[in-house]
């Protein structure tokens, strides 16, 4: 618990206390912050829910309240504003000298696990802009629930087995005409993601201009299955070609995983056939003998949505025998909460550079080493809102089979879609037609091979701020320079996707993206740079950092901060869980950008506003050197937090 909640958790304890006490009552103690900065750090409306009981005006009640309060820890005075509010202002000098010290109560370790599922991209072609939000969104939930004590498991469901994996193999068997040995060949000498990207567009287009063909897909789809033949063993090939490829994109922006569950082994190890046994012994889901769902299993549409009727049952197994996507995904949910009764067995997949180990559900004997993975307390799957109704069925099939509690605990956590400005389709060489120019932003399509590929628009983003740092710093090693420009272009990146909340459409921009004015991540990581400037040029002086725990008092804190802008400097940088806990409670990461641009633009002002070395007065110099040392540090967590590097410098 951070000082500044400490410090309102007494507040409420004392007032608590003393309205049981003056008056006999017991109500929650409501705090608020005030409408300005200027009013205090805290504000309490208690005399206005009090005034109908006591019958009396709230601001009399504010000021008995005022005047009898006992002294409290942590807090210089209470005042009376208004009509009856009661304005609290924190001891400035406790305050920072608590920030100092690191005074804060350390919360009781988080009981369970929580499992976060995304990424999730079909493996057959490269990984495009969209899914990058995918990925950054569901990376950063993660590192912000890490942050905040829990136990996280990061899982990436690669589905294997499906029609966008059949497609690529269609089009390689029958298009192509090229055999299991070749296509080996193949993924060696070519760059296979974007290969399969265009191959995949031309599959498409040949269902298309041939509608027969589309025989190919079933065909494909039954060999892939089965795990026998040719064509099985070109499924295999490019669905683990293009997860190494999808694995290689991720961990270019910080992401890693712990375990890729594949849809082949949920139908290899029997998953779908146990949730299926289940799902029909609790008549959750019923065969239909007529109308349109004839030979079908269905789940009935009262169970997912009270509007919905009979005509909306959602088919889970059709009458072919086949099962849909969200039979699959009921038994994958059961089995993350440790419900289906089986595991998976793993095998280790690869080891990334820095230690961490991935590994990959195989229908094989497990490898020994593997962590015990599924058995979540909290499942959320970030999944885009178009699959909204998907996954209120795969909820509806747990509380079905009478796991309310677990349904409750499913959570998806979706977002929408990435287009392009037209300026941005313009610098990556899109063609558009003049009414595509006209608009706020464009639509991509895989499927058409009209799209952005994820590695190209990290490459370019790189390339533009390699300029940018060429330009500043000639004379810097080539390999130091082009290292610094990934971390600029990569912060660029994940603040951009993450700056706005999950239910916007982003429009990505080239320019805004990349600027180091206004709310972007080069503006953040300069503010981090410029703070840990300060500080070099210190040591560089051959100057240590003072002793800030010996040398400052809460006298000598209380004095500098004794300017209402100076301190509200402070309380800002101070703020930094206080935004990460919002950002939890409402599920949304943009909260942590935004924040981050206020911590940066904070600093700024105190960059501008304090010369800190060329401050005379040492008690003064020395608050200066803490504050800096103080924001450096919110800064590069905040940023750790968003997945951002600050770099060497800008």
């Amino acid at each position: 618990m951070t000082l500044f909640h400490i410090l309102e958790r007494r507040l409420q304890q004392a007032v608590s206390r003393h309205l049981s006490e003056r008056y006999g009552v017991e109500i929650p103690v409501a705090v608020e912050q005030p409408k300005q900065s200027s009013f205090g750090e805290l504000a309490l409306p208690i005399a206005f829910q009090l005034a109908k009981q006591l019958r009396q005006p709230p601001k009399k009640i504010a000021e008995q309240l005022a005047g009898e309060l006992s002294p409290i820890p942590g807090v210089a005075r209470i005042e009376v504003a208004g009509n009856g509010y009661l304005n609290v202002r924190f001891d400035r000098g406790g305050y920072a000298g608590g920030l100092l010290s690191g005074e804060r109560e350390v919360s009781a370790p988080k009981s369970g696990k929580i499992i976060v599922e995304h990424t999730n991209i079909n493996p057959n072609k490269a990984a495009h802009i969209g899914h990058l939000r995918n990925a950054v969104l569901g990376d950063t939930f993660v590192r912000m629930l890490r942050s905040a004590g829990h136990s996280v498991e990061v899982q990436n469901y690669i589905d294997n087995t499906g029609v966008q994996v059949a497609d690529v193999v269609a089009a390689f068997h029958y298009l192509e005409h090229k055999s299991a040995a070749e296509v080996r060949e193949l993924i060696e000498i070519e760059r296979f993601d974007y290969y399969c990207w265009d191959l995949y567009a031309r599959i498409s287009q040949h269902y298309k201009d041939n509608a027969e063909a589309l025989a190919w897909r079933q065909e494909t789809l039954h060999s892939i299955e089965s795990g026998e033949g040719d064509i099985a063993e070109i499924g295999h090939l490019v669905a683990d070609a293009i997860v190494r490829a999808h694995l290689a994109t991720m961990l270019r922006l910080g992401i890693y995983y712990d375990v890729l569950p594949r849809e082949s082994e949920i139908l290899h190890l029997k998953f779908w056939a146990r949730a299926f046994e289940l799902l029909k012994e609790r008549q959750a889901i019923y065969f239909e003998t007529g109308g349109k769902n004839k030979g079908c299993w269905v789940m009935p549409g009262a169970a997912f949505s009270e509007q919905a009727g009979e005509e909306d049952s959602k088919v889970i197994v059709r009458s072919n025998g086949t099962v849909t996507y969200v039979g699959k995904d009921i038994a994958y949910q059961l089995w993350k909460f440790g419900l289906l009764g089986r595991d998976f067995r793993y095998r280790r997949w690869m080891v990334y550079p820095n230690g961490h180990e991935v590994w990959v559900s195989t229908s094989e004997a497990s490898q020994a080493g593997a962590p015990p993975f599924g058995r979540g307390s909290y499942v959320y799957n970030v999944i885009d809102s178009r699959q909204s109704y998907l996954q209120d069925v795969v909820v509806a099939g747990l509380r079905a089979l009478g796991f309310s509690e677990q349904a409750g605990r499913s959570i998806h956590f979706s977002y929408e879609m990435v287009t392009l400005t037209p300026a941005t389709c313009v610098e990556l060489g899109i063609e558009l037609t003049d009414e595509d120019r006209r608009r706020p932003y464009v639509e991509v399509s895989g499927r058409k091979g009209q799209g952005v590929k994820a590695d190209d628009l990290i490459g370019r983003l790189i390339a533009d701020a390699c300029q940018e740092v060429d330009s500043r710093h000639p004379q810097a090693p080539e390999p130091e320079r082009r290292r610094v420009a990934a971390q600029i272009a990569i912060g660029a990146l994940r603040f951009f996707l993450l700056k706005y909340t999950r239910n916007a459409v982003i429009a990505f921009d080239f320019q805004e993206a990349l600027s180091f004015e206004g709310e972007t991540g080069p503006y953040v990581q300069y503010a981090a740079v410029r703070a840990r400037n300060i500080l070099r040029k210190l040591a560089e002086r051959g100057e240590p950092l003072p002793d800030f725990n010996r040398e400052l008092s809460a006298g000598a804190m209380a004095r500098q901060l004794a300017s209402e802008d100076f301190w509200q400097l402070l309380l800002e940088a101070s703020r930094a869980e206080v935004a990460l806990e919002r950002a939890l409670a409402s599920g949304e990461p943009a909260h942590m950008a935004k924040y981050a641009f206020q911590l940066a633009q904070a600093f700024n002002t105190f960059y501008h506003d304090y010369h800190v070395l060329a401050e005379e007065n040492r008690e003064r110099r020395t608050v200066l050197l803490w504050m800096t040392h103080y924001f450096h540090a919110q800064l590069e967590r905040t940023l750790e937090v968003m997945g951002i590097d600050v770099p060497e410098y800008m």
